[in-house]
């Protein structure tokens, strides 16, 4: 099923969330975690008319995106991803609330059996979750306190990248087709840099080493100053707008 740019309709209801964040297992990418993962998909980009969780998302992006890859094909599957992004959307201080709680309770977990675990609060968006939680919540989870969860995620936003810079918050900025100047730019200022790759991966990228990024989902323990080299994957393999690296 491919993704559509249709926007679903102007309904500001939504039924109450079970649970926000999703075990790493049900994900084909983050089941090769080595450790446990958590991690929140909702529904990319304009999905939700009035709504933008990927607010610096590029054309090339939005018709490449996974969105419906794997379990994402399903409808039950989006329509749960839809209703998260209503949530957040329309009720934003009680999504915090249960994601906080949510979190706390991986952490007490984590801390009981002396273990990290892995979270990725941007599966299939682009938010500053960590910023909004701290304030609605009042809860920092960048505290060393936390220090068993271990934050990661990929962004388009070069601003959570000069924000986080420097924390346990591990993120690898996203090149596209209309970002590339950003790309390289956080690459000469240290950072890490997703870039999607039609074919093999090359050893180096405007100078840069290339590393797998396939091999496993977790960015937390990447080397610094390098490229994540993804493979393009479903509508991406089409691409002609320049997202995909020839």
């Amino acid at each position: 099923m491919q993704q559509t740019t249709k926007q679903t309709e102007t309904n500001k209801s939504y039924k109450p969330v079970q649970n926000l964040l999703s075990k790493g297992i049900t994900n084909t990418k983050t089941a090769k975690n080595d450790l446990e993962t958590f991690i929140l998909y909702m529904a990319p980009a304009d999905q939700v008319q009035g709504l933008n969780l990927c607010p610096f998302a590029s054309d090339g992006c939005k018709k490449s995106c996974l969105y419906s890859a794997g379990r994402g094909k399903f409808s039950n599957v989006q329509e749960s991803r839809i209703n998260k992004s209503k949530f957040w959307g329309f009720d934003r201080a009680n999504f915090y609330i249960q994601l906080g709680n949510e979190l706390l309770s991986i952490h007490d977990k984590a801390i009981k059996k002396d273990v990290k675990i892995a979270i990725r609060l941007n599966g299939t968006s682009d938010i500053d979750h960590l910023y909004l939680l701290e304030r609605y919540s009042g809860i920092n989870f960048l505290d060393p306190f936390y220090n068993n969860l271990l934050f990661y995620d990929y962004t388009k936003n070069p601003n959570h990248i000069s924000r986080y810079k420097n924390t346990s918050y591990k993120i690898t900025f996203s090149r596209s087709e209309s970002n590339e100047a950003e790309a390289m730019q956080i690459l000469k200022n240290g950072g890490n840099v997703a870039v999607v790759f039609s074919e093999e991966l090359p050893q180096f990228w405007n100078g840069y080493p290339v590393i797998n990024g396939d091999e496993t989902d977790l960015r937390y323990f990447d080397p610094s100053n390098v490229v994540v080299g993804l493979k393009a994957k479903g509508d991406a393999k089409k691409d002609q707008s320049g997202f995909v690296v020839s």
